[in-house]
């Protein structure tokens, strides 16, 4: 009991910016995990498979990434809602929304799975996947898909969990997860010399244990969100807000992974060197950006929980905070891996090729990390009031927009590596400026919260 509520975080009295860190840090390591389930996949596969494994995993990064980043957004809404009910002590309501938020992830997780096995072949075509490569990313992909209800659930869990200000349950269900997934894979492997296929089956199962030990948790906690499942019934007005709030910031990931897709396309045409390099520098990039993911989501939830309380004044100090502390630790993170960028990408394959592409990537995309953080706190800040659509538009627009136009303009006329990878920051830095333009806008003019 003690050790449950020690878990808990007062958003809405004290100092801020130690509650930030430890709401934020736990959700980043969080972030890390997950990944660390894709890293690990990556360096099982190109020690002892082969370089065109890598490439198969790396060319369906894009692809996961686009169901999982709308998963995800629709979880954030969930967190959104629970996290605001909870700030004006609307506790029938925060049962009502828990619920309805659990049932939503399975229903999700379903039909998610059922269409990532109907689209698998007509994306590959779209990708114009190499032929020796689109037999292993196939069987990836489809073993893959098969654990999307388990990811899907995980999400929402944890999105239930971080609205009460309880980051470290997830970080601790996940981190046993990623041990066994580590051990799933070498397992597989190297004593079945099941290939790709295992590590694929390792990352699902593992899925699946992440899932479950949050559905216990939930199951027995003494708290307010302590799941209780007497009735399957979905309360619609909880629904209708967290799709209002979830769906567009499910769309702005999206948008981010789909312009990935576009520019996915264009690394596959130079060939399994960039494809293998690609990839390998993402399993580094991303665990990166779970830094700045973990403070975006603590400006969304302390912004949540203090809107839903009517204290707008503490509303933009957390969102503030949130950002002096995750610019710091960004650039210390940011300036140690450009400091070691050869001896990392290295971890995952020691080709001189892959390695001098690899290398390409990180400092196109880790050089100009602040900027992403800016864009994180700003959108998290906006989602927390419940303004979700703007930062989605302005992303479609800019983002997608803009890495579209150069795929088939500056890179059509340069078709090499580094020319790709300059598209990153400068889509970036313009989605930046709009996004401090509608913040400024929406926060002049929000007023305090109203429930029914």
């Amino acid at each position: 009991m003690k050790l449950k509520i020690s878990r808990e975080i007062d958003m809405l009295n004290g100092s801020l910016w130690d509650k930030i860190i430890l709401f934020a840090l736990p959700l980043s390591f969080t972030g890390v995990m997950q990944q660390l389930f894709n890293t690990a996949d990556v360096a099982v596969l190109g020690q002892f498979v082969g370089k065109n494994a890598i490439a198969a995993v790396g060319n369906n990064t894009a692809i996961v990434g686009l169901l999982v980043s709308l998963l995800m957004g629709l979880s954030l809404g969930a967190n959104v809602v629970i996290a605001q009910f909870l700030g004006a002590k609307k506790l029938s309501h925060v049962r009502d929304a828990v619920r309805t938020a659990f049932l939503l992830s399975i229903i999700l997780g379903v039909v998610f799975c059922a269409v990532a096995q109907i689209v698998v072949n007509p994306v590959f075509e779209l990708l114009a996947v190499p032929a020796s490569v689109a037999p292993m990313s196939e069987v990836y992909l489809r073993i893959y898909a098969a654990g999307l209800p388990f990811i899907s659930v995980y999400n929402f869990e944890s999105a239930i969990f971080r609205s009460k200000g309880d980051t470290q349950t997830p970080l601790i269900a996940l981190a046993l997860a990623s041990l066994l997934n580590i051990s799933l894979n070498l397992l597989f492997v190297l004593q079945f010399d099941m290939g790709i296929g295992g590590v694929a089956w390792a990352t699902t199962i593992s899925n699946a244990v992440s899932a479950a030990i949050l559905f216990y948790e939930l199951l027995h906690s003494s708290g307010l969100v302590r799941l209780k499942l007497q009735t399957a019934e979905i309360d619609k007005p909880c629904l209708k807000e967290i799709v209002r709030i979830g769906l567009p910031a499910g769309i702005q990931g999206m948008v981010f992974s789909l312009s990935n897709l576009m520019i996915q396309t264009a690394i596959n045409t130079l060939g399994p060197d960039a494809m293998a390099a690609s990839a390998a520098a993402f399993t580094i990039e991303i665990n990166v950006f779970c830094l700045t993911m973990g403070f975006g989501q603590a400006a969304t939830t302390f912004v949540s929980q203090n809107y839903g309380a009517g204290n707008l004044l503490r509303c933009k100090q957390a969102t503030w905070t949130a950002f002096k502390i995750n610019a710091v630790l960004m650039l210390i993170l940011s300036t140690t891996i450009l400091y070691f960028d050869e001896v990392l990408v290295k971890l995952f394959n020691d080709d001189p090729e892959v390695v001098r592409l690899g290398v390409t990537r990180l400092w196109y995309i880790i050089a100009p990390e602040l900027i992403s953080v800016v864009m994180e706190i700003v959108s998290g800040a906006l989602r927390g009031y419940g303004i979700s659509l703007a930062p989605a538009l302005i992303t479609l627009v800019c983002v997608c927009g803009i890495r579209i136009v150069w795929v088939f303009t500056v890179f059509r006329e340069i078709p090499t590596y580094a020319a790709l990878m300059a598209v990153y920051g400068i889509s970036w830095f313009v989605t930046m400026i709009f996004l401090l333009i509608a913040y400024r806008y929406y926060v002049k003019r929000v007023k305090v919260m109203e429930f029914k």
